[in-house]
C-alpha cells in the first residue's frame, strides 16, 4: 500500500485537493451552465402563474395537471413539446460531455503529467486528515448529482429519471478520476474515496426517488484558520496556500460539512417556519500533516515535530437555512438559491469535542 504524499512541506505540490478540484468542477462545469439553461418561456409563466395559488411547498409536476410536493429550486418544470424535450437534452447532454471532458484533460495536465504512469495500483489513506477528505468527497458527489439532475429536470426529464441520470454520472465522473489515480506512481486506487463516493451520490438518489425532494441536504462552511505560533502560520502557508480560496480548499482545519434536515419537511402541517433546519455537522481540528504533526522544514531541512499538537473531531450542532424554501418568482434568484443550497448559512452553534462543550457565538 502506499502512503499518501503529505507529510513533508513538499507536498503544497502533492496534496491533491480532491474536495478542491470537484468543488471547481461543480461550480463552474455545472452550476455555471444552468445560468444560461434559465431561459423564460410562456409555459414557464402559465406554471408560475398556477405554483403562486398553490399552498406552501407545492409545484406543478411537467407533464401532468396535478400538484406535488418538492423543494428543489430549480423545479421550474414545464410542459414541454417533444421537439423542445429533444433539443435541451441534447444541450444538457453537451454541456455535461464538455464540462467533464475538459475537467478531466486539465485534471491530467495540472496534476497527471509530470508523474510516470503506473499499472492499476491502489492505496490506503483512510486514515489521513481525520477523514475529513472523505466526507468532502461525498459532499461532492452528493452536489454533483443535485446539479446535474436539475438540468436533466429542465431538459423535460421526469424527476426521478433525471435523478438517477444524474447521480450516477457524478458517480461514474468521480470514478475516472479515481482511475487516474490508480495508473499514477504518486497516487492510487482508494476504496475510501469510492466509498465516500458512493455515499454522496445515493444520500442524493435515494432521497429525490423515496421522497420526491431532499428532506436532508449536505452542505460545506469554512472559516479561516491562524495562529499566535509563527511557525504554524508558515507549515499552513506552505501546506495550504495563502489566498483564502486556496485555504478554503485545502485547509480541513478550517472546514464543516454539515447534514442539514428541514423540520416542515418530517412535520407536515406544523407551524415550523419551511425554511428552518437543524443540522449536525462533523469538523476536524490540528492537523499539520496527513497522518502526523510532522514534517521538514523547506528553508532549514531540519525536521519539524508538533506532535504537541493534538489532532480531534469536533461534533456540531445549528440551526440553518433551507433557501430552496424561500419563495420567488424570479428564476435568478431561485437558481442562487439552488447554489447556496450547497453551503451551510453561518448561525451560532453548539461543538462537543474533546469531551466538552462549546458554545460559538456564530459558526462560519
Amino acid at each position: 500500500m502506499k502512503s499518501a504524499p503529505v507529510q513533508n512541506s513538499s507536498s503544497l505540490a502533492t496534496l491533491r485537493s480532491s474536495f478542491g478540484s470537484l468543488f471547481s468542477m461543480i461550480v463552474g462545469l455545472i452550476f455555471i451552465p444552468l445560468t444560461f439553461c434559465a431561459q423564460t418561456d410562456t409555459s414557464k409563466l402559465i406554471v408560475a402563474e398556477k405554483i403562486s395559488a398553490q399552498p406552501n411547498d407545492t409545484v406543478i409536476k411537467p407533464g401532468s395537471s396535478g400538484i406535488v410536493k418538492t423543494n428543489s429550486p430549480f423545479s421550474y418544470l414545464n410542459y414541454l413539446t417533444s421537439e423542445q424535450k429533444r433539443k435541451r437534452q441534447w444541450i444538457v447532454g453537451g454541456l455535461n460531455v464538455i464540462g467533464y471532458g475538459t475537467s478531466l484533460i486539465i485534471f491530467n495536465n495540472t496534476w497527471y503529467k509530470d508523474y510516470p504512469k503506473t499499472s492499476f495500483h491502489t492505496f490506503n489513506d483512510n486514515g489521513e486528515w481525520l477523514q475529513m477528505d472523505k466526507v468532502g468527497h461525498a459532499w461532492a458527489a452528493y452536489n454533483a448529482g443535485r446539479a446535474s439532475a436539475a438540468m436533466w429536470v429542465w431538459a423535460g426529464v421526469e424527476p426521478k429519471k433525471a435523478a438517477w441520470i444524474g447521480g450516477l454520472s457524478s458517480t461514474v465522473y468521480m470514478t475516472v478520476i479515481e482511475l487516474l489515480d490508480a495508473h499514477s506512481s504518486q497516487w492510487g486506487w482508494s476504496w475510501g474515496d469510492m466509498a465516500a463516493n458512493l455515499f454522496g451520490s445515493g444520500l442524493f438518489i435515494s432521497q429525490q426517488v423515496g421522497w420526491g425532494e431532499q428532506r436532508i441536504q449536505f452542505k460545506f462552511s469554512f472559516h479561516r484558520k491562524t495562529y499566535s505560533d509563527s511557525v504554524l502560520n508558515k507549515r499552513s502557508d506552505d501546506l495550504f496556500g495563502t489566498s483564502t480560496i486556496e485555504r478554503m480548499l485545502k485547509d480541513y482545519n478550517g472546514q464543516t460539512y454539515w447534514l442539514s434536515a428541514n423540520l416542515r419537511s418530517f412535520f407536515r402541517g406544523s407551524n415550523i417556519p419551511p425554511w428552518l433546519n437543524v443540522a449536525i455537522g462533523y469538523g476536524a481540528d490540528g492537523m499539520f500533516g496527513g497522518y502526523h504533526n510532522v514534517w521538514i522544514d523547506e528553508e532549514t531541512g531540519l525536521p519539524v515535530n508538533r506532535t504537541d499538537i493534538k489532532r480531534y473531531r469536533q461534533w456540531f450542532l445549528a440551526p440553518d437555512i433551507n433557501f430552496s424554501k424561500i419563495k420567488t418568482n424570479s428564476k435568478g434568484v431561485k437558481l442562487l438559491l439552488g447554489i447556496l443550497d450547497a453551503f451551510k448559512f453561518p448561525t451560532p452553534s453548539l461543538e462537543l469535542s474533546n469531551g466538552k462543550l462549546k458554545v460559538h457565538a456564530i459558526h462560519f
